[in-house]
């Protein structure tokens, strides 16, 4: 597993990096663990994006954003430099939100772009 050195692509709002803490603490997510952030081909826009829970692999960049573990697949940096994850509590939407500068088009859902 390499250590990054260089700054985390992505941007975790207040929002989304108080909610990951909530789940983490009340889930019980062991100290090894930390947030995988990706894509993954699918999803009615052609890329569907990760966001869980899990261990470091051999391939993962590995950054530390505010206090939180992030880790990524060095080929998926190129489809999420620069995207900021917010997490929207509203009458009307719930969950975590991407907003992706590279994405030339999101679907309805806004978990899936194309690039």
């Amino acid at each position: 597993m390499e250590n990054a050195t260089i700054n985390c692509p992505i941007k975790l709002t207040e929002g989304a990096v108080s909610e990951l803490t909530r789940i983490m603490n009340e889930q019980n997510i062991a100290k090894d663990h930390g947030l995988r952030v990706g894509v993954k081909g699918g999803g009615c826009s052609g890329f569907s994006y990760i966001l869980g829970f899990d261990t470091p692999k051999p391939t993962d960049q590995v950054y530390e954003l505010n206090g939180l573990k992030i880790f990524m697949e060095k080929s998926h940096g190129l489809y999420l430099i620069g995207m900021e994850i917010d997490f929207v509590n509203g009458l009307n939407n719930r969950g975590f939100m991407f907003n992706n500068p590279n994405a030339t088009e999101t679907c309805g859902c806004g978990t899936s772009f194309n690039a």
